[in-house]
């Protein structure tokens, strides 16, 4: 499963998907379970734009009610239900609490969208919102004690970068062919299939490779990739892309509770304060508009000055940069509706198709986490006239690696993980669980002690882990396994993090 593998077969894919993200990942696993020969190639590392710089959330989406998004609301919540049973070891229910302050949304106007949310996705199996007292939630709020009466509902917490990998493990199951740090150098269409030449990032090699169909989930990419795969398409054939900037900041723990705020700020969005990582709270999100993505990604220091003043609003004890830990930020590929308020800026997906020479490509501009899998399935319903599948439907009934437990028994999963290795840490075992569910036996085997887990890095990461990500995960780069296959790198010290990398470069070196 190395990153780095040569293309070996010669025979024509059905599906070539170009972009590693969580669209990509969902479309690829989707279409080989439906026994579509497929590729996947990423440029960089997988998930390693948007995909793992995403408020970590499964959710309707609460605030796109009031851009009448009902379709798109309703949607995200069936597919909470559908995730929450595919992942129960990545995704988890998590209560939010609203504080309800005066001159901003009106208590009616809560309530309304509040009974909507409940009621519009289906079968919801999580609590129902109600209306709560803030002095009575069992723990300090955190925050100002003027603050007393608010509103209570439920979502779900993901990690993002895991669903992105673990969907690549699942189509990789099933039969498709994944390829990190592989670029799509040159594609045309002839004779009725896509000739295309793909170039490894790192060594430059390259090799073509044929397709009946491409799919485009390029991400921020996905305008430039368009052009590039349909050329003769001019001015309004293309779709354009509004680059929009999501931004969080990490801080120490801010309150006791495994609920998150939900705080509304005077410009009319909304801030969020979630438990992450046990020891800290992660704030976001912003809505900043991107030019390009020359320079990649990355937080103003106007946008941590936003942050900052929106949860202070309500804070007892106000937080400052100094208090900030991390930073990261993503940028959303939302379709170009023109509206002129980033916030407004549809959520909601928007495929392109493309049909020249009856050689289909499909760009997907927009979308969220917690749609991916829907998406998938327009995808392919999309290209239905071009495929030959063997079964509809199914990537909502087969759980991803690692998950094939019911939600219900993830405590009982876990209590058997930690009996079965008595002498290991119990933290360091919820938080590996917490990765790979079932798979943490996998990684762990036989061993007992904390010897046989190899080197210790600091931050609960072990090299028996890091050899796991190395041989099944592509994980290429010290980065790959810090931050994006594991978060042990916030629990980690600079001097830590630098010697993992050193250790971590010099085990590849002699991999190769």
């Amino acid at each position: 499963m190395t990153s780095l593998t040569p293309i070996a077969s010669s025979e024509t894919y059905d599906l070539l998907i170009i972009g590693g993200g969580i669209n990509g990942a969902g479309v690829a696993r989707d279409a080989a379970g439906r026994g579509l020969k497929v590729a996947l190639c990423e440029q960089n590392d997988f998930a390693g734009a948007t995909s793992s710089a995403s408020t970590k959330l499964i959710h309707g989406g609460l605030r796109y009610l009031e851009y009448y998004e009902f379709r798109l609301v309703a949607e995200a919540l069936a597919e909470r239900e559908h995730l929450l049973n595919i992942a129960p070891h990545i995704a988890w229910p998590l209560r939010f609490v609203m504080p309800h302050v005066k001159g901003l949304r009106p208590r009616w106007m809560i309530r309304l969208g509040l009974w909507m949310y409940d009621h519009i996705g289906g079968r919801i199996t999580l609590p129902h919102s109600q209306s709560i007292g803030l002095d009575r939630m069992g723990a300090p709020s955190g925050l100002r004690a003027d603050i007393t009466r608010g509103f209570a509902y439920s979502d779900a917490w993901v990690d993002d970068a895991r669903l992105v990998i673990l969907n690549l493990q699942s189509a990789q199951e099933h039969g498709a062919d994944i390829f990190a740090r592989t670029r799509l150098a040159g594609a045309k269409r002839n004779n009725g299939v896509w000739q295309c030449e793909l170039e490894n990032s790192i060594s430059g090699a390259r090799q073509s490779v044929t397709a009946r169909a491409i799919v485009n989930t390029a991400g921020p990419w996905v305008a430039k990739m368009d052009q590039l795969l349909n050329p003769s398409s001019q001015g309004s054939k293309h779709a354009a892309v509004k680059l929009v900037r999501g931004s969080h900041i990490i801080v120490p723990r801010l309150f006791e509770g495994e609920h998150a705020y939900i705080l509304q700020n005077d410009d009319k969005r909304i801030v969020f304060m979630i438990p992450y990582e046990d020891k800290f709270t992660l704030i976001g999100t912003t809505d900043v508009p991107q030019e390009n993505m020359d320079n990649g990604a990355k937080i103003s220091t106007e946008e941590e000055a936003y942050l900052l003043r929106a949860v202070n609003q309500y804070l007892a004890k106000p937080i400052g940069n100094a208090d900030i830990v991390w930073r990261y930020a993503g940028v959303r590929p939302l379709f170009d509706d023109e509206s002129d308020n980033p916030s407004a800026v549809t959520r909601d997906y928007t495929l392109v198709l493309q049909d020249a020479e009856n050689t289909p490509c499909v760009s997907v501009y927009g979308g969220k986490i917690t749609t991916y899998r829907r998406l998938a399935e327009s995808v392919l319903e999309k290209l239905a006239p071009w495929t030959k599948t063997r079964r509809g439907s199914w990537s909502n009934q087969e759980a991803l690696p690692g998950g094939k437990f019911k939600r219900a028994d993830r405590a009982q999963e876990l209590d058997y993980l930690k009996k079965k290795y008595a002498q290991l840490d119990t933290h360091f075992l919820t938080r590996l669980f917490g990765r790979h569910g079932r798979n943490a036996h996998v990684i762990l085997k036989e061993a007992q002690t904390p010897a046989e887990l190899g080197l210790d890095f600091g931050g609960g990461l072990v090299q028996r882990e890091v050899d796991y990500l190395i041989t099944h995960e592509w994980a290429y780069q010290p980065d790959d396994v810090l931050w994006r296959r594991t978060k042990c790198g916030l629990h980690m010290t600079e001097q830590q993090r630098a010697e993992f990398s050193v250790w971590f470069n010099e085990r590849c070196a002699r991999r190769s």
